[in-house]
Parts: C-alpha cells; structure tokens; sequence
C-alpha cells in the first residue's frame, strides 16, 4: 500500500512526488511510456552525440520557482545544474535587421533606440516599474487558486500597494496583447519582438488576456535571464526522479493505468492494464489531461481509455471537463547541425532563442489559420539554439537546432498559402515533410543555406506529439487553451482549479491545473503545500 499514487511522471507530478516522499509518505509514480518526465525529455532524436529536448527547453521557471527555492541542493547533489544566457531572444526580420534582449539593459535599450529613442526610453522605465509589479503579479501566479485564496492574495496586493496597482495589474491581465503594446511603445519592430512570447501559449496578439505573457517574459528575461539546463531538459527531470527514489518513492516507467479506483466516491487506488492493482490511503494525483477523467471515454489514441468507469456526481464538474479546449497544435523539428544558422545578422548566433514572427499581423494570420485546421502559410517559428550556450549537447564545433512551429491545426482541412508550393496531403503523415521543407524555406530567407549544414533531422508532427505523451491532445504543448474562460478560477473548472475533483483524495495536476503551462512545477507545488500540512 503507498500513502500517494501519482500517475503520469510529468514534472508537477514528479515534484508533488518527490516532495511527499521527502515528507516521510510512502509514493509510487506509474508512467505510461519508457522513460520519465513528460514534455521535459531529451534524447539524441536525430544522431548519437547530439541531445535534442523534446519538448521544453527552457527551464528558467524551475530555476526561480518555489520548489526549487526549498529543494536547491537536493536537487543539485542529484545533478541538477542549469546554464544561464546572457543574450535571451531576439526577432529577426528578412531584410538582416534583428532586435533583441540581452542581460545589460543598457545593450539592450541601445539596440532598441536604433528604432525609436522615445521606446527605449519606455523599456527603460517599464523595466524599473517591473520592480514593483513583479511582487504582484508572481503572488497571484502563486496563490492557490479558489475564491477566497485569491481574495486574500488581491486584499494583500491592495494593503500593500495600493488601489492604483491593483487596478493596474487587473488591466494588464484583461489586455490582449496589441493593445497592451500600442499603448507602451510606437516601433512595429518592438512589438513584434515581445507578442512573440504570447504565441509560446495560445495567446495571438488580439486575445484578451494575451499581456501578461509578452509583458512578464520580457521584463523577466532583462531583469534575471533565462536558463537550461545543462546538458538538456533532463537534468531536471532526472534529479527530481532521484530525490523521490532517495526517499523510497517508487517509479515505475512502462506501467500504463487502465483505471482509476474508487469506493463511496473516493479513490482508493488504481489497476494498471497488465491487470495489477494498487492501493492508496492518502491520496491518488492524477498528472493527466482532464478529459482523462470522463467516465464516456477519453481516447487520444487507440491505447488509451478513460480512468473512471462513471461520472462524477458533480454534473458541472463533468461538463467544463467535456468542453475543455486545446489550443491549436505544435510541430517540431530537431536539426543537428555542422554549424549554427548563417544567420543574415551574424549576432543572433549567441542567442538562445531566435523568433521568426515579423509582425502582429503575420501572428494573428498564423493563428487564424491554425483555427480553420489550414496549414499557416507562414507559421511563427520558434528556433532555440541551445549548443550555443551548453555545448555539452553535440560534438565539438557542432550544434543542434531546436524548432516549435506555433500554430498548426490538429486536424488538417486545407493549406492557408493560396500559390506555390501548396500542400495536398490532409493527414500529417504525408503532410509534415512538406511542412518541414516549408519550415526550411522560411529560415532561409534569414540564415541562407541551412540545409547545406543538416546533418540528421527528425520532424515530429501533432499528432506524434500526442502520441508520446497523451497530455499534449492534438499536439497541444499547454494542455489546453490559456483564454479566461478557461484560466483562473476556470482552469479546468469553476470550484476545481485549486487540482481537487469531485471524488475524495483525487487529485489533479499539471499544465491544465491552476497556474498553467510552464515548466515552473506550479500545481505540483501547491498540491504538495496542500497535502503535506
């Protein structure tokens, strides 16, 4: 018997985990696929002796959040080490002219003044009020959220801060991007640079409630830089699985759970497919997409079913969970390279992160026509170039190139480019070669001639997302749109987005919980303060 069965080895669950175990509970983590850690994997995907990351790359979230504030040097006698940039991201444009963020504002702030001297004016002071709303902000990204903790976070804000600031964070929580951009700065070129970050979630830059994300990325990215982890994602995930086995947690990789069980509506275990079955007296966190718990069934693939035999006897419970949206989807692809891009402004090869989204407009077409289910014309390109900073992931003098296409549909109804190369194929079996060579097409008119330097690639579609980790539904890398409507109170559901259900001691965690995507272990940590009071 455990005290806790966590399902799915997601970092939030992993660090729910390893935390209840390193409390003295008894923990066994069952993970579906071969290998632990869900969308913070790497693996040599392309040729040996070049580590790609999966999915997520940057792990600055980790590295400032409150998890790991407690468990720094467990986690570091467990391997965990991150490397810092000093050159963030930047956007690039076809002409050779770039924009980007590095450490030194006073870089940055110059380069910005190459395209309005009144907006670099503007960063310098948005910088400067970022001291004071960054306390704001963070504390209601960490509170619990349930209507009273978030009353009592925003009654704190209001005490200490005042009503000016209070209003003023609710405003930028409301503003879509555009508007939050029109009404700071004046340069096309910078704001295209910052509503890049609003296309990582589901956020193009007309969507309500887009700001926060351009806003809070840039300003953090200036005031503390980003990290990754050295050599890749798995750092982090290996030394969280190291902290829950030194503390006799167990976990168990290949175990694919069939079911969920339960007794007078609470849950008492879980029954894996291979027909095992294993108690729990304490709690049973469910690091799993919400829709996995529809009684009806929940079937992203044909070897996956749903975890409970009947509904809820929360009947509005059960319905938000039945209309939860995902975002569109996300294509990547993983280059190892003889070299970095030839860049056309030879400075974009020290930056982490490298942005292909020229304009507001460009976003919002792209996201328009990932909604439609057409393939963008020119989807948003986010290019991480991590070798750049943590050279342990290839050969010497070698690189690999990491590639999110945001947006893409799911479900492929036509092609959004009306002339040239339009692609026929509606499956993505046969349509992700050609969106890869479209992919390719694109990075050349910024760094000629990258496909003289790939040496290995592998192209993974939405649905190959999916396929690897039932969570990303259609290749949805956030678990689920982050619009209001499904954020706050309502992420997944009104009266749940605290990670409790309807059915005793079940509990919900990851990117569709209350605080969201991110690799910042938000859920897992407050499921953790919850439980272990």
């Amino acid at each position: 018997m455990f005290d806790a069965i966590v399902i799915g080895s997601g970092h939030n669950g992993l660090a729910a985990a390893a935390g209840l175990a390193a409390k003295g509970w008894k923990v066994g983590v069952f993970e579906a696929a071969d290998s632990p850690g869900g969308a913070v994997r790497s693996a040599e995907l392309t040729i040996p002796g070049f580590k790609h990351d999966l999915a997520a790359m940057n792990l600055s979230l980790f590295a400032g959040s409150a998890f790991h504030a407690e468990n720094a040097e467990t986690l570091a006698s467990h391997g965990l080490a991150f490397v810092p940039a000093r050159d963030c991201f930047a956007t690039a444009w076809p002409d050779g002219r770039w924009l980007g963020v590095s450490t030194d504002v006073n870089i940055t702030a110059a380069r910005i003044g190459g395209f309005s001297q009144k907006d670099a004016t503007a960063w310098r002071a948005m910088l400067t009020e970022f001291g004071e709303t960054a306390g704001p902000i963070l504390a209601v990204l960490g509170s619990r959220m349930t209507p009273l903790s978030l009353a009592r976070t925003l009654f704190s804000i209001w005490r200490k801060h005042g009503s000016k600031r209070l209003f003023s964070l609710a405003r930028l929580l409301l503003q879509s991007p555009r508007a939050f951009l029109d009404e700071n700065f004046e340069s096309p070129h910078l704001k295209a640079m910052m509503a890049a970050w609003g296309m990582h979630l589901d956020f193009a830059p007309d969507q309500a409630g887009g700001a926060m994300f351009p806003y809070l990325e840039s300003m953090a990215n200036q005031a503390f830089g980003l990290v990754i982890g050295r050599g890749g994602a798995q750092t982090m995930t290996g030394a969280l699985c190291a902290m829950l086995t030194e503390n006799g947690g167990e976990l168990h990789c290949g175990a694919r759970v069939a079911k969920i069980n339960t007794a007078n509506g609470t849950a008492t275990g879980i029954s894996l497919e291979d027909g095992r079955q294993f108690t729990a007296s304490r709690a049973v966190i469910a690091n799993v997409h919400p829709k996995a718990l529809l009684a009806n069934g929940f079937k992203p693939d044909k070897n996956h079913s749903s975890l409970l035999d009947q509904p809820t006897d929360t009947p509005s419970f059960d319905r938000a969970v039945s209309k939860f949206i995902s975002a569109p989807g996300t294509m990547m692809l993983h280059l190892a390279l003889s070299d970095l891009p030839n860049w056309r402004a030879a400075e974009l090869r020290r930056f982490a992160y490298v942005h292909l989204a020229p304009s507001l407009d460009m976003m919002s077409l792209a996201y328009q026509q990932a909604k439609a289910g057409l393939l963008p014309s020119e989807p948003v390109l986010v290019i991480g170039q991590p070798t750049t900073i943590d050279p342990s992931r290839a050969p010497a003098g070698q690189h690999t190139l990491w590639v999110q296409v945001r947006m893409v549909p799911a479900v492929i109804k036509g092609d959004g480019l009306t002339s040239g190369k339009i692609i026929a194929a509606r499956d993505w079996a046969n349509a992700k070669e050609p969106m890869a060579e479209r992919i390719l097409d694109i990075i050349e008119r910024y760094a000629p001639d990258l496909r003289a330097r790939i040496l290995g690639s592998t192209i993974v579609s939405p649905l190959d997302l999916q396929a690897g980790n039932a969570n990303l539904v259609g290749g949805d890398q956030i678990s689920g749109s982050h619009h209001l409507a499904q954020n706050f109170l309502f992420r997944p559901a009104a009266g749940f987005a605290d990670g409790s259900t309807p059915i005793k001691k079940l509990h919900l965690v990851g990117a569709s919980v209350w605080p969201g995507a991110g690799v910042g272990a938000g859920s897992g940590y407050q499921l953790l303060k919850q439980l272990a009071k």
